[in-house]
This record gives C-alpha cells, sequence and structure tokens, in this order.
C-alpha cells in the first residue's frame, strides 16, 4: 500500500541534498528514504537533516536502499552527472542515461506504485526513458520540465516592473533546456495584459525586454554554473513545489514533463507544457493558446528532443 507521506530521494548531491532540505522544512512528509550509490554520503546527509529534526516537524530520515521504496508515495530521481562549465544539459545525455538505465529497473522490479519524479538532466529525455524503462502509466512519471525556468522568468518579470513575481502569470514551455520558449502571447500581470501592464510601468521597448528577459532564463543556468559551479536551491524549491501539488492533491497547473500524445499536433516525446498536476500525478495536459510563431518555436523544440531520443537504445 502506498504511503504518500514517505518519499524517496534517489541521488545525494547537490541537488538531491538541497531538495531533500527543503523538503525536510515544508513538513510535508513524515518518512523520507536518502538512496545515493556513495551510501556514506546518504548516511551523512540523513544525519546532518535528522540533527535539525527539533527545529521542524516529526520525520524519520535514513539512508535506505531499493527495498524501502515499494510504498513511497513520491521517488525523486536526481542521480547522474553534474553539468560543467561550457557543457550544455544534452551534453549529460549518454552518462545519465546510462545511469538510469542502472536504476530504473531497480524500482520496476520492486513494482512501486508511487509517483516517479524526474531531476536528473536533460530532464525530458530522462523523463522519458524513465517512463518506458519503468512500464508505469504516463501520468506516474513527471518530470520537473519548465518549472522551474518558469519560476525564473515570473522573477525576471517581477524585477523588471518593479512588481511581486506571484503576481505575474507566464510560462516558459518545451525543452528544458536551449530550445525553451517563452509564452508572451498569454503573459499578464494579474489579470492585465503584459504590454499593457508593461506601458503603465514606463516600459515601451517590448520587442528588446522580451528578447532580454528571454535570454536572462534561458542562460541563467550557464551563468550560475559559471560563478559558482552548479545549481540547486532553484531546482531545489521548484521540486517542493512539485511535491507540495501532488501531496496536496491541489490540482494546481505547472509546466512539469510529461508524455505528449496528440497535444499541440505532437505525439512521443516528454516536454515542459502546463499541465493539473495532482495526487495521480498528471491529471491533464493543457493545449493553451499559443501564436503562430509560438507554435512553430514548440515544434522546433520537440524536434530537437526526438532527434536526440532516435540516438538512444531503450
Amino acid at each position: 500500500m502506498v504511503n504518500v507521506r514517505k518519499c524517496a530521494m534517489i541521488g545525494c548531491g547537490f541537488v538531491g541534498a538541497s531538495a531533500a532540505f527543503s523538503l525536510v522544512e515544508s513538513g510535508l512528509f513524515s518518512e523520507m528514504v536518502l538512496i545515493d550509490a556513495n551510501h556514506d554520503k546518504a548516511e551523512g546527509e540523513a544525519m546532518d537533516l535528522n540533527h535539525g529534526m527539533p527545529f521542524v516537524r516529526p520525520m524519520d530520515i535514513y539512508a535506505g536502499g531499493y527495498d524501502d521504496l515499494p510504498d513511497c508515495g513520491l521517488i525523486i530521481i536526481t542521480a547522474g552527472a553534474n553539468q560543467k562549465p561550457n557543457e550544455t544539459r544534452m551534453d549529460l545525455v549518454n552518462k545519465n542515461v546510462g545511469i538510469f538505465k542502472s536504476i530504473i529497473p531497480e524500482i520496476k522490479k520492486r513494482q512501486c506504485e508511487g509517483i516517479l519524479l524526474i531531476v536528473s538532466n536533460p530532464v525530458d529525455i530522462l523523463t522519458y526513458v524513465a517512463l518506458k524503462l519503468s512500464g508505469l502509466p504516463a501520468s506516474r512519471v513527471i518530470g520537473s520540465g519548465t518549472v522551474l525556468d518558469t519560476a525564473r522568468l515570473k522573477f525576471l518579470l517581477g524585477q523588471h516592473l518593479d512588481v511581486d513575481s506571484r503576481s505575474v502569470h507566464a510560462f516558459i514551455i518545451g525543452e528544458h533546456g536551449d530550445s525553451e520558449l517563452a509564452v508572451w502571447s498569454s503573459a499578464n500581470v494579474s489579470g492585465i495584459e503584459l504590454d499593457h501592464f508593461c506601458e503603465l510601468c514606463g516600459h515601451f521597448n517590448h520587442m528588446e525586454s522580451m528578447r532580454s528577459l528571454y535570454e536572462g532564463v534561458r542562460d541563467s543556468a550557464y551563468e550560475i554554473i559559471r560563478k559558482k559551479g552548479a545549481t540547486y536551491y532553484g531546482i531545489a524549491m521548484a521540486v517542493r513545489r512539485i511535491a507540495e501539488c501532488i501531496v496536496r492533491n491541489e490540482h494546481s497547473i505547472l509546466p512539469v514533463s510529461s508524455l505528449i500524445e496528440g497535444h499541440y499536433g505532437l505525439s512521443g516525446v516528454c516536454m515542459g507544457v502546463p499541465t493539473i498536476v495532482g495526487s495521480a500525478g498528471v491529471e491533464k495536459v493543457l493545449d493553451i493558446p499559443l501564436s503562430a510563431e509560438e507554435q512553430k518555436q514548440l515544434l522546433d523544440s520537440a524536434d530537437a528532443l526526438k532527434k536526440v531520443l532516435h540516438t538512444i537504445e531503450l
């Protein structure tokens, strides 16, 4: 029987450890198992997190193995090679597909009934790989998609307009990577069309601003990696947000990555698009209105992912 209050973190590197910390602070779970190829690393992270228990809600945190997974409501996978300076997320494909070929069969072997949340990069490719190797229903295999990219866009827009980023409504969709696109056609600030709100704030160079903001989102990971070696806090908070939607059955809309079949004229690919997320995982993929140019960019993004998928043997 699935325990919705139990989660597993597979991979205890920068991203996995940061996500585990974020989830401990959230109070969402009563039990968390940490799994890593380096068991000592998992034990050390568990010890460190446990020492903060007097400050948060009670929780059982421990280092374990794949035998601890069958009753997990949520299995989060962050394991994989890190993106290095001057390296794209796609450059990680072969390394991390190989790692997933060792992890996913272990999950399948134990007939886990929970939801898989893929965070490792390239996340869209690895979400597809996890789906195919696990044999799980598509609704139960989710990638973090463009949830973080969308948050980055909202932050930068809020900063640009001097307004609370939580009042900004806009999406980054497609690949979590260089071919992602911003959906400017439906972007708004608390219901006010974006261009009009910009003009209210004294901003009139819309095309230049959109290009600059988009590039700021697309290239932000490269900049962070150049400056500090890795990105992990932002994605950790994105993982927490996705977990909240699942555990609380929120039916919230997030641009997670999942199998696209028939939406936007696409099929056979996993990528980030607005999706209703709840306790069953993916509840409904939404076909939000796109301009003709945005539709073309989304098709191009899907093609870029499919070219990589065609090079992978599963």
